[in-house]
């Protein structure tokens, strides 16, 4: 097994022959009026166009897409269910801005509070998330700043979890554009960040509050997934917006606008030069085997091992499709393996340049032989 498994599984899959060559993204001839602004890949983080994207700007209230994250992730990982209480703090509950109106001592729902955050931008509901899965609103704003770091967001120091004006609290476009990249990899917020209108029942009187949500491109903008708007009179009117057409999925920032029809106008412009000029090709879909291993102690010899997620690559449009794929399975694997667990890489290249990778999971339960199905292969063998 161990001398199956160290072998590396290529598989190398010319497709057509074609040269793999992006436009300069700082030629890209585009009217952007915001002071910065990024089109990325949400599917491979790949930058199309940037202006000043890497410029430290207050975000306002695009600092929630963090915080959406880091609760998405709680959720994901079992830390908290979507129908916990939560009790809302007075520090919660003082929050100003964009808001509920969460009174101290009331209890509310997790999905409630998400949903109010997504889709109200409420500064209340963000906090009182921030106590319940950190701690403490502190605590919190320290996992942010770890998990800006694990993104690779270099450019990036949070001081609160809802963007509300503060010294010190920073990002960039492109670093917006990361976290936003990750948040959408979690399809259920995407219920909330494309929801146009909706209500919360809050308060002691248990009163109706109509929520409705500030990204203008969720109603007026075809294929629209997120993600998150901002505004503060430092900040000005910033943007994180994202959308899908034919399987690509693109995300533009845009920061430091003048105006608000400013900020929508230049994401439109951006995602409509992208969707004009790229496409993503298609590797391998969520669960499509792409290799086979054999366990010589497994209760079953050969098992199929899948892509985790959905693999695709952005290309330019008109380009030919020259890809090399390579699956890599982790070495010295110990029964028994639960389904779904991580057992290595697949990577697509196009030439030497790694254009994507996803991971690859077993589909199902790897158990150990018995000592009398060992028996019978070793008889087997000798037949």
């Amino acid at each position: 097994m161990k001398k199956f498994i160290s072998f590396l599984l290529a598989l190398v899959i010319v497709i057509s022959q074609g040269n793999f060559i992006f436009a300069n993204t700082k030629e890209a001839k585009l009217d952007i009026a915001s002071k910065s602004a990024i089109l990325m890949d949400a599917s491979t983080g790949k930058v199309l166009y940037e202006k000043n994207s890497h410029e430290k700007l207050p975000p306002a209230s695009v600092t929630k897409v963090m915080t959406l994250l880091l609760i998405c992730e709680a959720l994901e990982d079992g830390k908290i269910k979507e129908d916990d209480d939560v009790q809302i703090s007075e520090n919660a509950a003082s929050m100003g801005g964009s808001q509920i109106f969460l009174e101290p001592g009331e209890i509310q729902k997790v999905d409630t509070l998400v949903k109010s955050i997504a889709v109200a931008s409420a500064n209340d509901a963000c906090v009182a998330m921030a106590e319940y899965v950190g701690g403490s609103m502190e605590e919190f704003v320290d996992i942010m700043n770890k998990r800006a770091k694990e993104l690779g967001m270099n450019d990036t120091n949070f001081i609160n979890t809802n963007g509300l004006p503060v010294d010190n609290h920073y990002t960039s476009a492109y670093d917006i554009a990361l976290m936003s990249k990750e948040l959408l990899a979690h399809k259920k917020i995407s219920k909330y960040l494309t929801t146009w209108m909706d209500e919360v029942v809050v308060g002691k009187k248990q009163a109706k509050i109509g929520i409705s949500n500030t990204n203008k491109l969720v109603k007026h903008y075809s294929g629209t997934t997120g993600v998150k708007t901002g505004f503060t009179q430092q900040a000005k009117y910033c943007l994180s917006a994202s959308a899908i057409r034919n399987n690509t999925h693109l995300i533009a920032v845009t920061l430091c606008a003048e105006t608000s029809p400013i900020r929508f106008k230049d994401a439109t412009s951006l995602l409509n030069y992208g969707f004009a000029n790229y496409e993503s090709a298609r590797i391998c879909g969520a669960n499509d085997k792409v290799a086979t291993v054999k366990f010589e102690k497994g209760e079953k010899e050969n098992v199929d091992l899948v892509a985790k997620d959905d693999l695709s690559v952005l290309i330019k449009k008109g380009d030919k499709k020259d890809f090399q794929k390579k699956v890599e399975v982790k070495q010295d694997l110990k029964l028994p393996i639960k389904k779904n667990t991580e057992l290595g890489v697949i990577k697509v290249y196009r030439g030497k340049e790694l254009v994507g990778e996803t991971k690859i999971i077993n589909s199902e339960d790897i158990n150990k032989a018995s000592y009398l199905q060992i028996l019978r292969r070793v008889v087997d063998n000798l037949l």
